[in-house]
C-alpha cells in the first residue's frame, strides 16, 4: 500500500492545501460556538452521556471531516461553556485575544517542542524573552531566570521543591535530588494564609513532605495573611523542635483576590532565614496596572514567583510560569540525559531548556504571548486588567444595593464573594440549601453562572469577573436572575421573603 494513499495526510508540503481546507472548515463551526446567545446549553449530565453513548460504539468507524464536525457539533460544540460570554463569571476562565490564538495556532501546527535547542532554535529564544520580560514586571534581580509550566500549581510545586531542596542542601549538607529523604524532612514546615490556594498542600504531600508540614496562618478581616500570626506560628514551631522552610504568600486569593502583605510577609521570611515565595497564579498579572502595582511591593525580593498567564492576561490555556530570584536554584530540577541534552551541552552556547522544567516534552506556549506582547498595546492590556477590577466594584455596589445579600467583602481584585439571606430565623442550613439552589438552577437554565465556596463553613455564592466585555447591564441582569431563583426557592419551602 501507497503511504500517499492512506487518509488523514501528514501536514507537509503535499497537503497544505488540504490543511487549509480543513481549518476553513473548522474555524467556520468556531464562528457559530462565539454566536450562542447563553454560556451553556442546559443540557443535564444524562443528557450528554447519553449522546456519548450513541457514538462510543463506532468509533472504530472513520467519518469525512465534514460529518467529524458535525458529529463534534452535536457532542460538544453546542454544549461547550462559552467563558467568553459576559453571563459566565463563575471560574478562573477568562476570554481570549486574538492574537493569543493566532501563536497558539502557529504553535500547535508546527508542533513545536521546546526542551532542547536541537527542536526548538529560536523558539528558546523567544521563551526566553517572555520570561525576562516577567522577571522584569516583578523587578527580580539581574540573576533571575524563568520557565514556562502547565499552571499555578505545577509553578507553585517548583517553588516548593525549591525551598525544600535549599534548604535541605544549605541547612543538613543534604543532596535530596542524589540521596532522597532523610528523617529531618519529617520536620519541615511550610507557611501559608488559611485563604492560600489548595496545591500547598496538595504538593506538600506529593514531595513527601504531608499535608501536616503546611502550617496554616491566620487572616484578616480582608482575608490577608497577618504577619503577627505568621511570626508567632513560626516560633512555635522552632519551639516544638521542627524546622521553617518556608513562606508562601498569595498575591490575589483563589476566593477572595486578596493579597497577602507581601513586604511584612517577606520581612518574617527573611528574618528567620526561610525562602519566600509569592503566589500569584491569579493577581499575577496585575502588577502591571496602576490600581495594583503597589500591592506587589515585597514581590522583588521573593526567591520564587507564580504567575498565569491564562488566567489575567487573556491567553488560552495553558500559559503560565514560574519564576526564581537566582536561576542558579534550577539546579535542583535539572538532568542530564545523554540521549537527550548530555552534560557536555552544558555550557553551550544555546541553552536547553529541559534543565529549568520538571516536564519534558513542552509545548511552544510562549509564543501566544510573544503574539500578544507584540500586537496588544500594555495600556490596553491595562485598560482591560483595571475594567475587570471596576467590574467587580460594580457587582459589589449593586449587590449591597439589593439589601437581600450579604457581602463578605470589599473587592481587592476582581470577586466578589455573598449570599443570598432568606427571612431572619432561617438556618445556616437553609441558606446553604437556598444558595447552592440558586447556583445550580442558574447553571442547568443555561442563562448565568456563578461559583460557590464556603466561609466560616458556610455556602456563599462567587462572581469572579475576568471578562471586560461584561458591563454593569450584564451584572443587572445576572443578579436579577438570582433573585428571580431566590423567589423560586423561599415559594418551595413556603418561606417569607426578606424585605428590601
Amino acid at each position: 500500500m501507497n503511504i500517499s494513499t492512506l487518509s488523514p495526510a501528514f501536514l507537509d508540503s503535499t497537503s497544505k492545501d488540504k490543511f487549509a481546507e480543513s481549518i476553513g472548515q473548522a474555524l467556520t463551526e468556531i464562528s457559530r460556538f462565539f454566536d450562542k446567545d447563553q454560556f451553556y446549553s442546559g443540557a443535564s449530565v444524562s443528557q450528554l452521556k447519553q449522546q456519548m453513548q450513541t457514538i462510543v460504539g463506532k468509533l472504530d468507524q472513520p467519518l469525512n471531516l465534514e460529518d467529524t464536525l458535525s458529529e463534534l457539533k452535536e457532542l460538544y460544540l453546542d454544549h461547550a461553556i462559552a467563558f467568553h460570554h459576559p453571563d459566565y463569571i463563575a471560574h478562573l476562565n477568562c476570554p481570549v485575544l486574538i492574537p493569543a490564538l493566532v501563536g497558539d495556532f502557529i504553535a500547535s501546527s508546527l508542533n513545536t517542542a521546546v526542551e532542547t535547542w536541537d527542536q526548538s532554535t529560536s523558539a528558546t529564544l523567544i521563551e526566553q524573552e517572555m520570561i525576562n520580560w516577567t522577571c522584569r514586571l516583578f523587578d527580580l534581580p539581574q540573576t533571575a531566570d524563568g520557565v514556562f509550566t502547565s499552571g499555578g500549581t505545577q509553578s507553585n510545586f517548583m517553588g516548593l521543591l525549591m525551598a525544600r531542596d535549599d534548604y535541605a542542601f544549605k541547612h543538613l549538607g543534604v543532596n535530596i535530588k542524589q540521596e532522597g529523604l532523610t528523617p529531618e524532612v519529617s520536620k519541615f514546615r511550610v507557611f501559608c494564609s488559611d485563604k492560600a490556594h489548595f496545591s500547598v498542600k496538595k504538593n506538600a504531600a506529593l514531595l513527601g513532605m504531608g499535608y501536616n508540614s503546611v502550617v496554616v496562618v491566620e487572616t484578616d478581616e480582608r482575608f490577608k495573611m497577618k504577619p503577627d500570626a505568621l511570626q508567632a506560628a513560626i516560633r512555635k514551631e522552632k519551639q516544638q523542635g521542627n524546622l521553617p522552610i518556608a513562606v508562601f504568600a498569595t498575591a490575589g486569593t483563589t476566593d477572595f483576590g486578596s493579597f497577602d502583605p507581601l513586604n511584612e510577609v517577606c520581612a518574617v521570611a527573611k528574618a528567620n532565614d526561610m525562602w519566600f515565595h509569592v503566589d500569584g497564579a491569579y493577581g499575577g498579572c496585575f502588577a502591571l496596572t496602576h490600581t495594583h502595582k503597589h500591592l506587589f511591593e515585597g514581590a522583588q525580593y521573593a526567591d520564587s514567583i507564580t504567575i498565569d498567564f491564562h488566567k489575567t492576561l487573556f491567553q488560552p490555556v495553558c500559559s503560565s510560569a514560574f519564576l526564581v530570584a537566582n536561576q542558579q536554584n534550577f539546579r535542583y530540577v535539572s538532568h542530564y540525559a545523554d540521549y537527550l541534552n548530555p552534560i557536555e551541552t552544558k555550557e553551550a552556547d544555546f541553552q536547553n531548556l529541559i534543565v529549568k522544567s520538571v516536564q519534558t516534552t513542552r509545548r511552544f506556549d510562549a509564543l501566544k504571548l510573544w503574539f500578544t506582547l507584540r500586537m496588544v498595546d500594555e495600556t490596553d492590556l491595562i485598560y482591560y486588567l483595571e475594567t475587570v477590577h471596576r467590574r467587580a466594584i460594580d457587582a459589589y455596589e449593586l449587590l449591597q444595593a439589593q439589601g437581600c445579600f450579604e457581602l463578605a467583602h470589599e473587592p481587592e481584585l476582581s470577586t466578589v464573594v455573598f449570599r443570598y439571606l432568606l427571612p431572619n430565623e432561617a438556618t445556616n442550613a437553609q441558606l446553604d440549601e437556598a444558595n447552592l439552589y440558586i447556583k445550580n438552577t442558574l447553571f442547568n437554565s443555561g442563562l448565568a453562572s456563578v461559583a460557590s465556596t464556603r466561609l466560616n463553613g458556610n455556602i456563599y455564592l462567587k462572581f469572579t469577573l475576568l471578562n471586560p466585555n461584561t458591563t454593569v447591564t450584564h451584572l443587572q441582569h445576572i443578579i436579577g436572575l438570582i433573585v428571580a431563583k431566590a423567589a423560586e426557592y423561599v415559594s418551595s419551602q413556603k418561606l417569607v421573603v426578606r424585605s428590601r
